[in-house]
C-alpha cells in the first residue's frame, strides 16, 4: 500500500541534505513503533516538486512525497498521525493524503526512483562500508540479496509465509540503457552516502516485483534511500 502526501509551499528554506527530517515526520507521526530496530519493510520517497535556489530548495507550489508499506497495518496510523499534527518542517504542511493499493505490474517492470538508490557492499570489521554504483554490476547483487533478505523477514514475522522459493529467484538491476544517470552525495546528519538516480528493473513473479515496489530496493529504504515509482 502507498499513501500519497500532498504538501503546501515551504514558508522557510529547505535545506539540500532534509532527508533525515521526512524521516524524522515518519516516526512521529507514527508515534510508539519498533521499526526502528528492525529491517524496513517499507520505504520513503524523497520531496517531489522542489527546486534548487542558489544554496537551499524552495517548493513554491507545494510538493508531493510516499509512504509505502509491506505490513498495511501501519498505514492507518501514519494517517492519524499526520491528520493530527500536519507540520512537515519548513513550514510545510499535509494539505491532502491519498492511498493507493499496489497495482499489478506483470514479472518485469522498469521502476523510476523516487530517491536514490543506496547499494551498500561488505567491508571487513574497522573498515567503511563500499557505496557501489549504478555501473558497476555487483550493485545488481546487492540490490537482489537485500530484497531477497526482506523476503525471508517477511516470512519471519507472519504466521503465514507470504514468499516461496520461486519468489526469492527475483532479480534486480541497475536500466544500464538509461541515458542521465546520476550520482547523488546525501548527508544524513554525520553520515555521507553516495548513492544512484537511475531505474531500476525487477524481473521474477508478480508478487515479489509488487514487493519491491512496496519496500524499495538496496539499503537504507526506511530513511528516503530506493523507492519505487
Amino acid at each position: 500500500m502507498r499513501l500519497h502526501f500532498i504538501l503546501s509551499p515551504n514558508t522557510m528554506p529547505v535545506p539540500f541534505d532534509y532527508q533525515h527530517r521526512l524521516t524524522g515526520v515518519f516516526h512521529k507521526w507514527l508515534a510508539d513503533n519498533d521499526l526502528h530496530d528492525k529491517i524496513s519493510l517499507y520505504s520513503l520517497s524523497w520531496l517531489d516538486g522542489s527546486r534548487r535556489v542558489v544554496n537551499r530548495l524552495e517548493c513554491p507550489n507545494g510538493a508531493r512525497w510516499f509512504v509505502s508499506f509491506f505490513e498495511d497495518k501501519y498505514a492507518e496510523r501514519l494517517v492519524n498521525g499526520a491528520l493530527q499534527e500536519p507540520e512537515i518542517f519548513c513550514g510545510m504542511r499535509v494539505l491532502e493524503i491519498r492511498q493507493q493499493t499496489t497495482p499489478d505490474f506483470g514479472t518485469k517492470y522498469k521502476f523510476k526512483v523516487g530517491s536514490a538508490v543506496f547499494a551498500k557492499g561488505k567491508c571487513a570489521k574497522g573498515e567503511t562500508a563500499p557505496h557501489h554504483l549504478y555501473h558497476e554490476p555487483i550493485a545488481d547483487e546487492i540490490l537482489t540479496k537485500t530484497l531477497v533478505h526482506k523476503m525471508d523477514v517477511a516470512n519471519y514475522e507472519s504466521a503465514d509465509p507470504h514468499f516461496n522459493d520461486e519468489d526469492k529467484k527475483v532479480r534486480i538491476s541497475f536500466d544500464r540503457e538509461f541515458a542521465n544517470p546520476k550520482v547523488k552525495l546525501v548527508q544524513i546528519k554525520d553520515t555521507q552516502i553516495h548513492a544512484s538516480i537511475c531505474p531500476v528493473i525487477v524481473e521474477g513473479t508478480g508478487e515479489a516485483v509488487r514487493f519491491a515496489w512496496n519496500v524499495g530496493v538496496g539499503s537504507g529504504t526506511g530513511s528516503c534511500f530506493g523507492s519505487l515509482i
